[in-house]
């Protein structure tokens, strides 16, 4: 719903109803990901996307149908669905897409909902898809850190939905979960779809050197929040870093030290340590690598400076299973030469630690792309 928030906004201000198409469950290799939306106006407009282009002149007919309907549907698509081609999923993938009308009647909570997200603060829509009484179909929870309106069709699902958005939210998870008709965890026949919505997971670069602008960039472009931390105010400022959605002037070790005691480091959070000075980045290290949680932590510099720096480290008392938490040198192996392309070997790194990627041409691949 993120992406086409604004749009969806303006429908629900007006008062205007829409259809609102979502993916939410993806199979094999599915072109979007869980919580890509659609939106279908009654005057026929359609704003976002639920496949890529395969399956949506299938999906805008569908939400036409729905507003007219009423009712929500549950879609399946895909390669053992007779009309997978018809409609052009061609992709080899599996997606399931809820199709439900959205105005201020149905979905009463939007206006506090679009306001939270705008504003970063955490919020989760647990929205039922399925279920053997029809009538349960569409409703939904409005989950924050500390309360939940909107009712599901019994206590015992309220609870149990409630408890398992709130920890979907704090992992910053959008997911579909399975429970008995009454919200029986080891049951089935309901399934909830949560669509959480964080604050932007954090990307902290220390090293306000020209590499940092340009991983800064493409940490902004894949949706991070990106702090820039250099001790040196002459490098560490808004002016040779204008992607840096934040500018700090501190000791590396000191600013995440406390950025940790702080509560703002999370599992979600990657760490570039790109100054490659030992003064910098040993003491720095040495924080970073005994953080509970954390995404992703590298270190720039060429062989001869990691096996330096490993070895201050041990000397500093960290562990090997310490140290391997640590990518370095960072990046994956690209060949490229420039900040622009070392930014974009950063970036692939972490993406593949993210999803389990191998960083291999899938040219060179058989089997699924996305696993």
């Amino acid at each position: 719903m993120r992406d086409v928030l604004s749009e969806l906004r303006a429908w629900w201000d007006a008062d205007e109803p829409v259809a609102m198409a979502t993916v939410v469950d993806t199979f094999r290799s599915s072109p979007r990901p869980a919580g890509a939306s659609m939106l279908v106006g009654s005057d026929g407009t359609a704003v976002g996307s639920v496949s890529g282009g395969c399956v949506e002149g299938a999906v805008f007919d569908l939400g036409q149908e729905v507003l007219n309907s009423a009712t929500p549907e549950l879609v399946h698509y895909g390669i053992s669905d007779d009309t997978a081609y018809t409609v052009g999923l061609t992709c080899g993938g599996e997606l399931d897409v809820f199709v439900e009308k959205v105005d201020r009647a149905s979905f009463p909570e939007l206006g506090g909902v679009a306001d939270d997200i705008a504003a970063g603060r955490p919020v989760a829509v647990a929205t039922v898809v399925a279920h053997p009484d029809p009538a349960w179909v569409g409703r939904r929870l409005v989950v924050r850190p500390d309360s939940a309106t909107g009712e599901l069709g019994s206590e015992r699902a309220d609870a149990a939905v409630t408890d398992d958005t709130r920890g979907a939210l704090a992992s910053g998870t959008t997911e579909t979960l399975t429970y008995g008709p009454d919200g029986e965890r080891r049951g089935e026949g309901m399934r909830v779809f949560v669509a959480s919505y964080a604050p932007k997971p954090r990307m902290i670069v220390f090293g306000a050197i020209d590499f940092a602008a340009a991983v800064a960039e493409v940490g902004h472009f894949l949706g991070y929040a990106v702090t820039v931390c250099d001790a040196r105010p002459v490098f560490a400022t808004a002016v040779r870093l204008p992607a840096a959605d934040e500018v700090v002037v501190s000791w590396p070790h000191t600013y995440l030290t406390a950025e940790a005691d702080a509560g703002r480091i999370d599992g979600r959070t990657v760490l570039c340590v790109l100054t490659h000075d030992p003064k910098f980045d040993v003491p720095l290290l040495e924080v970073a690598l005994r953080l509970p949680e954390v995404a992703y932590i590298g270190a720039m510099g060429s062989r001869r400076t990691h096996d330096e720096r490993l070895e201050r480290l041990r000397e500093a008392g960290l562990t090997d299973d310490e140290l391997v938490r640590l990518s370095s040198p960072i990046g994956l192996d690209l060949g490229g030469r420039t900040p622009q392309e070392t930014a974009v070997s950063i970036a692939a790194e972490i993406i593949a630690l993210r999803w389990g990627g191998r960083g291999d041409r899938l040219v060179e691949r058989d089997g699924p792309i996305h696993s």
